[in-house]
């Protein structure tokens, strides 16, 4: 065929086009990152792993977001336990204070890397609080049914000032640790992704 033959002209030019059409889609793939809602991690470049695993983006140490971590957190985690030990007679309560120390873990996480805090602080330790609030909230309350009054009247407990005490026991060992265990873990999950392909019923 020719040089000067038009149809191989043309064959050229649709084949230069395709090329460039073609540029936004390696741009893509090389980043892995094709827009907001979609893959984050390129599966040309990971194809071992699953959808879950493409989705956790690799951990960045920052030392400012470290260091200010390190001086905030104390601070923050005594605020939540104030909010907590004072729920009973002024402005706080077991649901405040649980929320509060459940964002010093969040911060950790953010800061040091989430699989290293979740490493840190293991499942067993979330479900043992969430079990052990929900067992002492059940208990002070049911103190009051087997005395013959109703489910959290305080003033069947065998302790001096039950109304106090049983209320402050209730908000510290009961509300805050569930509270706390459940949004970690919420947390936890929520950052270990999401695969659509468990979701699916098998007919």
């Amino acid at each position: 065929m020719s040089r000067d033959d038009p149809a191989a002209d043309d064959d050229a030019a649709a084949e230069n086009d395709s090329n460039a059409a073609d540029e936004p889609d390696r741009a893509e793939r090389s980043t892995g990152y094709r827009g907001f809602g979609t893959e984050y991690s390129g599966h040309e470049e990971r194809p071992h792993l699953s959808a879950v695993e493409r989705q956790g983006t690799p951990y960045t140490e920052s030392q400012v977001i470290m260091t200010t971590v390190k001086a905030v957190a104390p601070f923050v985690f005594t605020y939540g336990l104030f909010i907590t030990f004072h729920g009973g007679g002024s402005p706080g309560g077991g649901f405040q204070g649980g929320a509060i120390v459940a964002a010093v873990v969040l911060m950790i996480a953010f800061a040091f890397g989430i699989d290293s805090t979740r490493e840190w602080l293991s499942n067993s330790v979330l479900v043992g609080l969430a079990v052990g609030g929900v067992l002492v909230f059940a208990g002070i309350g049911l103190v009051g049914l087997a005395g013959g009054g109703t489910f959290l009247d305080y003033s069947f407990l065998p302790i001096p000032e039950p109304m106090k005490y049983g209320m402050e026991g209730v908000e510290i060992l009961g509300i805050a640790p569930i509270v706390a265990s459940v949004l970690i873990g919420l947390f936890f999950l929520l950052a270990a992704g999401f695969d659509g392909d468990e979701t699916e019923v098998s007919e």
